[in-house]
């Protein structure tokens, strides 16, 4: 008698790959070790996404938004998306420098869109004239890539850069050169293993906005609350994937409402209400009261993300960790990745070494400070 053996479907629910790497002084240093760590993550992509933020970048035009803009399409599209992209621009910044970002023809990437970068300055106009120069960049950014086709700005903070695409991001880091053309004091990366949105080049991480950018590992079940929450704010979710809310929360979160990231993560991965209950008064009105005023930005479902802002890196993971984090230091050097072997590759001799507990957020300054779980947790 034969035995028909069924073959059950599985799915990879911790693939993605996330890594961090930070001097707490400011040294700047290549990409190399990053696209080596990242490589050694090769297993938790498919090949349909990977990218990098790196700060630092640009010192000579360090007082100007230096925009990235993808122009998508067949080359007429290109063009098309880039004539009136740059019409907007130059109506309505100082624009002191523009090229192609430089690539490499040598390596081989999918259907890569025209890819070119701007330095500028806001020229503000009528209305305009009174909004903060930050507020009037994002309302600019969120212009473009809402109302001019085929046309996305991907990058747009001061002194950094995204670099992303359709690949495995050893190939993405390879396609930018940023082994050999660049130089910053953080650079956070990631691989992709999409499973509930397309894989194009605007969908693939980090996400930014400003000076803010996320990579991510997981999946966000509440997008729907969070993009209508945040769009009745004026943002627009225009990427395709859920992470672009998260970018989007915590510039609503920390720069337009100037939360510390301590009480962004309370709002992002709170407690449950019953471990609220059993805390005490204080706190336990601080929970609730978040709860109820920032209740549709809770982010459910499995998580760990890298936040990079100028001068600070934070780890963060769902309430109840559901997706893996590992941060490490050694030296002047901080490091947070979905793996322990990818920073040993790159830093065999590591100081410290630990697992972050869920929802709490562990954070590293510019100025040399580590903050929340310096050692493992007991």
């Amino acid at each position: 008698m034969s035995v028909r053996r069924q073959k059950l479907y599985s799915k990879e629910i911790c693939a993605c790959s996330i890594f961090g790497a930070m001097s707490r002084t400011g040294e700047r240093f290549t990409g190399e070790r990053v696209i080596r760590a990242m490589a050694n993550m090769h297993h938790r992509g498919n090949g349909l996404g990977g990218g990098f933020a790196a700060y630092g970048i640009y010192p000579e035009f360090r007082e100007y938004y230096a925009f990235h803009l993808m122009f998508t399409g067949d080359a007429r599209a290109q063009r098309e998306a880039k004539r009136a992209a740059e019409e907007f621009l130059f109506r309505n910044f100082d624009v002191v420098h523009d090229e192609e970002i430089p690539h490499s023809d040598d390596v081989y990437v999918r259907d890569p869109p025209l890819l070119w970068r701007y330095f500028l300055s806001p020229s503000k106009h009528g209305e305009d004239i009174h909004l903060p120069d930050d507020e009037y960049v994002v309302r600019k950014v969120v212009h473009v890539n809402s109302a001019i086709d085929n046309a996305y700005i991907f990058s747009s903070g001061k002194n950094m850069g995204c670099f992303k695409g359709v690949g495995y991001p050893e190939e993405i880091g390879r396609y930018f050169m940023l082994d050999r053309l660049y130089r910053g004091y953080l650079w956070t990366a990631h691989g992709r293993f999409p499973t509930n949105s397309q894989a194009w080049w605007g969908g693939a991480h980090p996400f930014g906005l400003l000076d803010t950018t996320v990579v991510h590992n997981g999946e966000i079940s509440s997008y729907g609350t969070n993009r209508w929450y945040l769009e009745m704010l004026g943002y627009k979710c225009t990427l395709h994937t859920d992470t672009e809310v998260v970018a989007y929360a915590v510039d609503l979160l920390m720069r337009r409402q100037d939360l510390p990231m301590e009480v962004v993560a309370k709002i992002l991965a709170p407690p449950t209400w019953e471990t609220i209950d059993r805390m005490d008064v204080r706190e336990r009105e601080l929970l609730t009261t978040l709860r109820r005023i920032y209740g549709p930005l809770l982010m459910n479902g499995p998580f760990a993300v890298i936040i990079a802002q100028s001068g600070r890196m934070i780890g963060l993971t769902d309430r109840i960790r559901l997706r893996p984090l590992t941060v490490a230091t050694r030296g002047e050097m901080f490091y947070i990745s979905s793996e322990e072997a990818s920073v040993r590759l790159i830093s065999p001799s590591l100081d410290s070494v630990w697992s972050p507990r869920g929802g709490k957020p562990v954070i590293c300054e510019l100025d040399g400070r580590l903050k929340h779980e310096i050692a493992a947790p007991a």
